[in-house]
């Protein structure tokens, strides 16, 4: 049976891939990310990509691996030529394996590798490698949502911390991301306390207001957009074209000189849920 897999695309869309359904982003040091499966561990799979202004950057790479690393040796994954090598280390009294793939083409250089028990295959790290794109900066990819990065989840959380806490200091309120808590949010727009440009005060109150959406609305969850350059945290529904763009749901209408009812919002995105069930 074919594996269930979700897309991801790298900050700046450097490359995209696609990886288990079970499987989760996570943190790693910069430059590097990093997948597994929480639940049920299986092994690491990190990612680094690296380019250069020398069309023959990855073929210069690749030749020095082979030169220098005495156990590297040339396999093909997918569609790609890799220079392939494995070390054994010990963390923690544990033993453990990394195999390491190095690829590219042109002026891209892909490094891949993969950290798991000894005698575990490693197979699902080479699917994860044939599924690897790297995309051309020149091209205008069509617009897609992908699963929330770990990126985009940090600044809901910076958005949120900071939204609650202004209705926390100005409405003297708890924020449970109910929907009753639609009138708190409601009452800071209200109050005037902020100017209708200041995007980032408006984005933060329209990710509290995604909060809401989530826990609401069964089937709604957390997206990035990928449109051209931009790359932004928004809401979709399952897998369906409605989409909430939370950055532009107060401030477009601020800006322009209207005004935002939220609940009119809220019963509006309802009404379009309801719509494609």
């Amino acid at each position: 049976m074919e594996m269930s897999t979700k897309k991801y695309i790298s900050p700046g869309g450097w490359f995209s891939l696609r990886y288990p359904e079970t499987w989760n982003e996570f943190e790693d040091e910069e430059g590097s990310f990093l997948f597994y499966n929480p639940e049920k561990w299986v092994g690491n799979f990190r990612i680094s990509v690296f380019k250069d202004t020398s069309l023959s950057y990855a073929n210069e790479v690749l030749a020095d691996e082979r030169k220098w690393n005495t156990s590297a040796q040339d396999v093909k994954v997918g569609s790609w030529e890799c220079v392939y090598s494995c070390e054994n280390f010990t963390e923690s009294g544990e033993d453990y394996v990394t195999h390491l793939w190095m690829t590219g083409s042109l002026d891209t250089v892909a490094e891949c590798s993969f950290s798991t028990l000894p005698g575990a295959p490693k197979e699902l790290a080479e699917s994860i490698i044939a599924s690897l794109e790297l995309r051309d900066q020149k091209k205008q990819y069509p617009k897609e949502c992908i699963p929330i990065r770990v990126l985009e989840i940090n600044e809901v959380n910076e958005a949120f911390e900071w939204a609650t806490s202004q209705i926390k200091k100005n409405l003297k309120k708890d924020f449970s991301s109910v929907e009753q808590d639609i009138e708190r949010i409601q009452q800071m727009i209200n109050n005037n306390e902020y100017t209708s440009n200041q995007k980032d005060v408006w984005m933060a109150f329209g990710i509290a207001f995604g909060t809401i959406l989530v826990n609401e609305i069964d089937g709604m969850d957390w997206v990035t957009v990928m449109d051209g350059r931009q790359e932004y945290p928004a809401l979709r529904f399952r897998q369906t074209k409605v989409v909430v763009d939370l950055r532009n749901l107060i401030y477009e209408r601020l800006r322009s000189g209207g005004r935002c009812d939220l609940r009119k919002e809220y019963i509006r995105i309802k009404a379009e849920v309801e719509a494609v069930l």
